[in-house]
């Protein structure tokens, strides 16, 4: 027997043993099968012979259960049998070993098997023998001798029936009826008689007195099994009337679960006990359905926690190595983990978010009016309107009325504001006199549509992203790396890492590493990164319970699935799926959702206000005030005199 044979069975898919061996090992095996509690109440077993219990325990309740399945004469079953023949074996039995000869109910099936095989053989050889005498006329051997022929060797075992077609085909048509039953064959079967064989089954029940086989069923030549009496009832291991399950049940089992603290899955909480001392208990969506579990399919949860330091894809190994059971948690299916472990169906739907910031900062931008365009189109603009400038000056200079009688200085300076004021699309409060000066107007005009209609544009543009709260919108502006990727925050041995690789760096590590959950908010806060990957179902609950000020932007992307992890093959698996599916189809897996997700304890802050605030165009009422002060001391510069004169009176 091989030494982890109790393993073997207990890491077995099913819990049917059929141990079909001669019947002298058969107690041998099953002390072994009782010492290693391999047997009954959570194994079948079936035999192939009924065995005596005298070297058992007669007590042993783990023996209930046992079935024996034996094939038997047909008396045994109410076949027809050649009874005359049976009585005339009986009184040559009798009288030539007469010590040996035990009642005829003790006479063992497999004696009348010989028998009837002998009688066979004998009949066999004798029709052989007459069919080869009449058609061997021109033979001068005797009968006898031509017939029972065998090959000329030295060897015993090499030595051949020379007829032994003959016989096998003598023996596919022979029929009578034997000690056994009707002995028949067919022509492409010779293992087994047309009419049988027969069996029953025993099964060992317990009595007042002890164990003992009771004979429960037969197959006979209805070719179905039969109840031998109506009263007899299988008792299954453990005693009962209840047909048992042909796979392992975890039922009455401890199942040793590992969990990973993780908002809201799992959490820690203190709490004063009954005795009055603060022991820490573990809350959460995970272990309500831990216990839902565990109502249902009856198995005692063991729960333990995961170090705070261990990462996912080392719980994941853990599990492979059988360092652990089974792992309860938010733990992603991917591809890479089904290669090492096994998981069952979902029991939650889940997707990644971005996670960053709810109001970035926003300061006074005293250039937005210049965002519009980049520096070189600011130079080129300048530099068009210079150059109007300059030709308005030459070509009216001479025949423009507004620009007679005054000094080139303010000549230019006229031409300058002509410039502008077409330029900016406003016009002057004069007007050209010469064609060529019309035609400067006229380019001075298009010039203005083209590059006002730009500006204005960019300029809403940069207003609507001055009024917006966060500084992209989604996955693809990630993607298209509208954030420096130093910028962006991963945990690191996580699906979500997978996914970053993947999907975005093209396996460049290129992020802001991050270890626990905890680390992520706090760098964060703390501006160390702007934006992260969470997974929906936490970033949804720590943002509306624990961290208010964090937020989260963008559609989901990355679909998947959280489930159980277990080793693969395990045995408990189909049972697990089952209840899964059951805790779904009955809405009790809904209603854990509701109770620890659907819980908002922060402000609404969620809907970003239409109106545009004063603080991202505060910048251009500061210019505007800068400018009509510059106006107004310009003004105070001009009328300089009339000031001197009016204090010099209030003062003398």
């Amino acid at each position: 027997m091989q030494e982890d044979f109790h393993k073997y069975l207990l890491e077995s898919e099913s819990r049917i043993v059929i141990l079909w061996i001669q019947s002298n090992y058969i107690p041998l095996v099953l002390k072994e099968a009782l010492k290693y509690d391999v047997v009954g109440p959570e194994f079948i077993w079936i035999l192939s012979s009924s065995i005596s219990l005298d070297s058992f325990d007669r007590s042993y309740e783990n023996l209930i259960g046992l079935l024996t399945v034996e094939p038997v004469a047909g008396i045994s079953v109410n076949a027809s049998i050649n009874t005359t023949l049976l009585d005339a074996a009986y009184k040559v039995w009798q009288k030539y070993e007469s010590e040996t000869f035990p009642v005829s109910s003790k006479v063992h099936s497999y004696a009348l098997f010989a028998f009837d095989a002998t009688w066979l053989l004998v009949q066999s050889l004798q029709k052989l023998c007459s069919t080869i005498k009449t058609n061997s006329s021109s033979s001068s051997s005797s009968p006898s001798s031509s017939c029972l022929s065998f090959s000329e060797l030295s060897f015993c075992f090499d030595r051949r029936f020379s007829q032994s077609d003959l016989l096998l085909n003598t023996i596919n048509h022979m029929e009578f009826l034997g000690v056994s039953g009707p002995i028949k064959f067919d022509s492409n079967n010779l293992t087994d008689p047309v009419n049988g064989p027969y069996y029953y089954v025993q099964n060992l029940q317990f009595f007042t007195n002890g164990l003992h086989f009771v004979p429960v069923l037969k197959y006979g030549s209805s070719n179905d099994w039969t109840s031998i009496e109506p009263t007899n009832t299988i008792f299954w291991p453990g005693n009962s009337s209840k047909i048992p399950n042909d796979h392992p049940m975890i039922k009455g089992k401890t199942l040793h679960i590992t969990v990973f603290e993780s908002i809201p899955f799992t959490m820690i909480t203190d709490h004063i006990n009954e005795y009055g001392y603060n022991e820490q208990k573990i809350i959460g969506f995970i272990p309500d359905l831990i216990e839902l579990l565990e109502k249902r399919m009856g198995f005692h949860a063991c729960i333990h926690k995961a170090p705070s330091n261990q990462t996912y894809s080392r719980l994941i190994e853990g599990v492979a190595n059988g360092d652990y059971d089974t792992v309860f948690g938010d733990v992603r299916v991917t591809a890479a983990r089904k290669e090492s472990t096994a998981f069952s169906d979902a029991i939650f739907d889940n997707s990644l978010r971005i996670i960053t910031r709810r109001t970035p900062d926003i300061n006074m931008d005293f250039f937005l009016l210049l965002k519009p365009f980049s520096r070189k189109l600011w130079l080129l603009i300048f530099g068009a309107f210079i150059y109007a400038a300059v030709l308005f000056f030459l070509i009216e200079r001479q025949d423009n009325e507004a620009l007679q009688n005054r000094s080139v200085l303010s000549q230019f300076a006229l031409s300058v504001w002509y410039s502008f004021g077409n330029m900016a699309g406003y016009g002057v409060d004069f007007n050209v006199n010469t064609v060529a000066g019309r035609f400067l107007t006229a380019s001075l005009y298009m010039l203005s549509i083209v590059l006002l209609a730009t500006y204005t544009a960019d300029l809403a543009s940069d207003l609507t992203i001055a009024k917006s709260k966060y500084i992209i919108s989604g996955i693809d502006d990630i993607k298209n790396g509208k954030i420096p990727f130093h910028r962006i925050g991963i945990r690191i041995n996580t699906a979500v890492e997978d996914y970053y690789l993947t999907s975005i760096s093209r396996g460049v590590r290129n992020f802001y590493p991050l270890t626990s959950a905890q680390e992520l908010y706090d760098s964060l806060l703390a501006g160390f990164i702007d934006v992260s990957f969470i997974d929906a179902s936490t970033g949804e609950y720590v943002t509306n319970n624990i961290y208010c000020n964090l937020t989260l932007i963008g559609d989901e992307f990355d679909q998947g699935d959280y489930s159980i992890v277990t080793r693969k093959k395990w045995l408990y698996m189909n049972e697990l799926d089952v209840n899964i599916l059951s805790l779904q189809e009955s809405g009790e897996l809904d209603e854990l959702k509701r109770k620890w997700f659907q819980k908002k304890t922060c402000p609404d802050l969620s809907e970003a206000s239409s109106e545009l605030q004063i603080l991202p165009v505060g910048g251009v009422f500061v210019v505007f005030g800068f400018i009509t002060i510059l106006s107004f001391l310009l003004f105070i510069w001009s009328k300089r005199s009339t000031f001197k004169r009016y204090l010099f009176t209030l003062l003398f």
